[in-house]
């Protein structure tokens, strides 16, 4: 396409885009590959902490802090980094099996 631009003809360019349609995001249910996981960090969690972690049930366990929860492969990798960023010492990671008891929220516990 050609425009004048005070008296001189000037080309008009245009990007052609294509709108992308992304899917509407369904809250109400997880990625079917989902899975119960229980991950032990060295050291006892303050609430400020575990605040970082809402979507995880905690225990203490001796001098260590165990989380639990149903996370999906992303969401696993979400809590790793946040753990990584908080610089925690990781000790495991352990997808575990329906059957086997998870521990449940403790106590309210001090910062």
């Amino acid at each position: 396409m050609l425009v004048a631009v005070r008296g001189f003809l000037r080309r008009r360019h245009q990007i052609l885009a294509m709108r992308t349609h992304l899917p509407a995001p369904d809250h109400r249910r997880m990625d079917p590959a989902s899975a119960r996981y229980m991950i032990r960090i060295k050291g006892h969690l303050g609430a400020t902490l575990l605040s970082a972690f809402p979507a995880m049930a905690w225990q203490r366990q001796g001098p260590e802090t165990v989380l639990t929860g149903m996370l999906d492969r992303p969401a696993l990798h979400g809590v790793l980094a946040e753990i990584e960023a908080l610089g925690l010492d990781l000790l495991e990671v352990r997808q575990v099996t329906p059957e086997a008891r998870s521990p449940e929220r403790g106590d309210a516990c001090s910062p």
